[in-house]
């Protein structure tokens, strides 16, 4: 069987050559990005979506978190992540034949009105047809859907952080029209389940007659300009209190003061992130994955350029969804006498928590905020993201996504927290060993032939 049918064959029905197919598929030239886009075209009908509701698989969603993470990366990691993740995606859940043959075959007539209507009716497959009809979706094409559900919260933010994460893999993969259209219609296939309001209309009625739009920029006081990155610490302390230790009636009037006072996007910004670290420190084992969500909500606040103050409300909120433990009681780092990339990989791997976090501290202590997230990023590289749902993979993405719009002490004790999430929420590397056992056979190969 040539090159080019297997790595369609073994997307149509897995088998234990997966990663040989796929090492001889990203040796081709262009390989990467056309095996990305082979898979995503082959695997969205095929997936049985409905199945999983509320819930979504992360599959094809993690896509967009590797192709991120790719500068941070040396080739065979990035390679292991991009194996493991297009497995994962393509090990979800099945539709049957006949009904993969029909959502392949649907098509709408592209209408915008139409699609609008649907998403309204809650009439998720008629979206996904009619998004099909779009000849070639463009960027704009995914914000406006974006846009559409940003007031709705179902399974805590899923359709936002779809919307953009497709639309950036879209723009990522060089803008193909057959696997755009089937990434445009799985955002409208989302964006038409059902909804939850819940938190922007109690949002809402607190700003009700204000609807301050929240803007870059620093904050006006007594004293002049400020300069937004260095910011009050009193302050940033009284907001991330707040955030995570008030009740939902409480947060939500205190945060929606904030914003009728026009507190700029990036104080806000700093403020959940760091009391988003502090609940990703007081996470349990087994909610790791889900809280470190928290992190891909606030970067996708940042990528888009949030300015309704409904959306940070949501925000908040989703932050203060999640327990927080007594100081005294957190987890806290281990001092690293001699901080190291090294130090920190191995600390990570190892599941030794405390050590993983004094290592992370340490290094950007030092200055060295890249390298610990270039650390993270390998780190997570290692970890089979069947095993917890690509968490590792989205959680550093979106890391990456949030640092460089973050004061540096803000951004700390994100990579602190990110350490900590990622050493104590370890699964299996057999996986990955497996992957780079077939990518090392091709790269023989491939140094055998020239």
């Amino acid at each position: 069987m040539t090159v080019e049918a297997r790595w369609p064959q073994e997307l149509e029905t897995p088998t234990a050559g997966f990663f040989e197919a796929f090492a001889a598929q990203v040796a081709a030239p262009d390989g990467v990005r056309d095996g990305v886009r082979e898979a995503v075209k082959a695997l969205i009908p095929r997936i049985d979506w409905e199945t999983y509701q509320p819930h979504v698989p992360h599959g094809i969603l993690g896509l967009r978190s590797v192709l991120r993470l790719r500068p941070l990366l040396d080739e065979a990691n990035f390679l292991r992540a991009l194996a493991t993740q297009l497995h994962m995606a393509a090990h979800e859940g099945r539709r049957s034949a006949a009904a993969t043959a029909q959502v392949a075959a649907a098509k709408g007539s592209g209408s915008w009105r139409n699609l609008e209507a649907f998403i309204q009716a809650r009439k998720p497959s008629l979206a996904y047809a009619e998004a099909q009809g779009f000849d070639l979706p463009e960027a704009a094409d995914f914000q406006r859907l974006g846009a559409l559900v940003e007031a709705d919260m179902a399974n805590v933010g899923h359709k936002g952080i779809f919307a953009w994460h497709l639309g950036d893999l879209h723009e990522r993969l060089e803008r193909p029209r057959a696997t755009g259209r089937r990434l445009f219609g799985l955002v409208a296939w989302l964006a038409a389940t059902q909804e939850d309001t819940f938190w922007c209309r109690r949002a809402a009625k607190r700003l009700e007659g204000a609807e301050p739009r929240v803007a870059s920029g620093s904050a006006q006081g007594a004293a002049g300009e400020r300069d937004s990155r260095e910011l009050d610490a009193g302050e940033l302390e009284a907001a991330v209190r707040e955030i995570c230790d008030l009740g939902l009636v409480g947060l939500m009037a205190a945060f929606t003061d904030r914003l009728k006072r026009g507190t700029p996007a990036e104080e806000l910004l700093a403020a959940l992130a760091l009391a988003a670290a502090e609940k990703v420190r007081d996470a349990r084992r087994d909610l790791e994955g889900k809280t470190a969500w928290i992190f891909g909500y606030l970067a996708m606040l940042v990528e888009t350029h949030a300015e309704d103050p409904r959306t940070w409300a949501q925000a908040a909120a989703l932050v203060n969804l999640f327990p927080t433990d007594e100081a005294d009681e957190r987890m806290q780092p281990r001092s690293a006498a001699a901080p190291s990339a090294e130090g920190l990989l191995n600390a990570v791997l190892d599941a030794e928590v405390p050590e993983a976090m004094g290592q992370a501290q340490g290094l950007c202590r030092l200055g060295q905020a890249e390298a610990t997230l270039r650390t993270l990023a390998a780190a997570a590289t290692f970890n089979d993201p069947s095993f917890n749902h690509a968490s590792h993979l989205l959680a550093v993405a979106s890391a990456a996504d949030l640092l460089p719009a973050l004061p540096g002490q803000v951004g700390e004790a994100v990579l602190v927290a990110l350490a900590k999430n990622l050493a104590n929420s370890q699964g299996s590397g057999d996986l990955g060993r497996l992957a780079d056992r077939a990518l090392a056979g091709g790269r023989g190969l491939r140094a055998g032939t020239e």
